[in-house]
């Protein structure tokens, strides 16, 4: 069975999130166990495993993904990462349709490479400021909103793009506070003409990854979180961890568009069959 490493939200390797993918031949998924043991070997934010569907009114492929810890209702970069591995081995052209969790979700390649991922936007709810959050991220907190089940962070607004950059959080502090993966925190970008339009990071200890590199799912809600507030509806985000990443975002109404590239860095086998 061919297993692939693929790096999302950006053009070269060892840089954006890198994803595990499975391409797998049945007409169903593996038992839930034997799917866990392999995300958690990848060791990656997320393993990807798809299957074809035949007769699907709705959708091309059957989608799930897990950390290395758990699975999760919704994820981006190896979303992206699964299109990228369809587009590049000839299994798939054009735009394919997902059935995941979280819905319908649907990935157009371009002639070019690039891919858009069509997902459904977070719904954002501001809430009283936790106390438990400005110790946690060590920085003052200017807001805070809930987004929804799929999503399920809080997004968390801090003061400017340098505080974001400078974050070290207490991750277990983190991982106590009560939200289902983590938090998004984000700031606008400091230099209008850097390239982007918002900043952010990731960290979702409680799911076995301290800090994401770069996460398209969190852009269903920062995209329409800094539309509203900086006008338009075509931004870009940089996710600043360590190894960055872009993602291009436009916002229609219930739907969010991502925009990335990928590179696929590794192309094995795996020796171990359900």
């Amino acid at each position: 069975m061919r297993i692939r490493i693929v790096d999302a939200f950006t053009d070269r390797p060892f840089a954006g999130n890198p994803a595990g993918v499975l391409l797998l031949d049945g007409d169903a998924f593996p038992d839930d166990l034997w799917l866990q043991q392999v995300a958690a070997e990848v060791n990656h934010a997320e393993t990807a495993f798809a299957h074809p569907l035949r007769g699907h009114p709705d959708a091309d492929w059957a989608l799930r993904w897990f950390t290395p810890v758990t699975e999760v209702n919704m994820c981006g970069h190896a979303t992206l990462a699964t299109a990228h591995v369809l587009h590049t081995t000839g299994a798939a052209t054009g735009t394919t349709r997902f059935a995941a969790r979280c819905g319908i979700l649907a990935a157009t390649t371009s002639a070019g490479g690039s891919i858009t991922l069509d997902f459904p936007t977070a719904p954002l709810t501001a809430v009283a400021i936790p106390a438990d959050i400005a110790p946690a991220i060590g920085a003052e907190v200017v807001a805070v909103h809930e987004t929804g089940a799929d999503v399920g962070d809080l997004l968390v607004e801090v003061a400017d793009e340098r505080t974001v950059r400078a974050l070290s959080p207490d991750l277990a502090a983190v991982a106590r506070i009560a939200t289902r993966r983590g938090l998004i925190v984000t700031a606008p970008a400091g230099d209008p003409a850097a390239g982007y339009d918002f900043v952010s990071r990731c960290f979702f200890p409680g799911y076995g990854i301290n800090e994401d590199p770069v996460t398209g799912s969190a852009h269903t809600a920062l995209a329409p979180y800094w539309s509203a507030r900086l006008g338009g509806t075509n931004l870009t985000g940089l996710q600043a961890s360590a190894r960055t990443g872009l993602v291009h975002t436009e916002v229609r109404g219930p739907r969010t568009l991502l925009r990335g590239t990928a590179v696929t860095v590794i192309d094995g086998e795996l020796l171990t069959s359900p």
